[in-house]
């Protein structure tokens, strides 16, 4: 069993900054993505930004291109989600996941379902 734990939500105004931070607490990330989704009330979890561990490719969902980074320090075990010049449409809860098995699929890094591990969650909220 891994533990996620996100932190660094909080209540911004738009065009503000804010960084999330995903810690696995007694371990060392391992596997082969950390995934950053979000959920609305009454929406469905979606994809912001992934990270592949071996080679530390890059993904986003097309609405936060440019705003938002994701990256990873090893040294601290933590991913990060950078995100900058937020918008009201970025309010959420924001997860991060861990999915273990290598896969050879070009689309599992997006799919909520590929990932076996998962955070509780951080809220960001975005006032206009």
């Amino acid at each position: 069993q891994v533990q996620l734990v996100e932190s660094g939500g909080g209540l911004v105004q738009a065009g503000d900054s804010l960084t999330l931070s995903c810690t696995a607490p007694g371990r060392t990330f391992g596997g082969y993505a950390v995934g950053w989704f979000r959920q609305s009330p009454g929406a469905k979890r979606e994809f912001v930004a992934g990270i592949k561990l071996r080679d530390e490719n890059t993904y986003y969902t097309h609405s936060v291109e440019g705003r938002f980074t994701i990256s990873r320090n090893n040294a601290k075990n933590t991913v990060y989600l950078q995100m900058n010049n937020l918008k009201s449409e970025d309010t959420a809860a924001y997860y991060c996941a861990l999915k273990v098995p290598d896969t050879t699929s070009r689309i599992a890094i997006y799919l909520a379902y590929e990932y076996d591990y998962w955070g509780q969650g951080t809220q960001v909220t975005v006032s206009s």
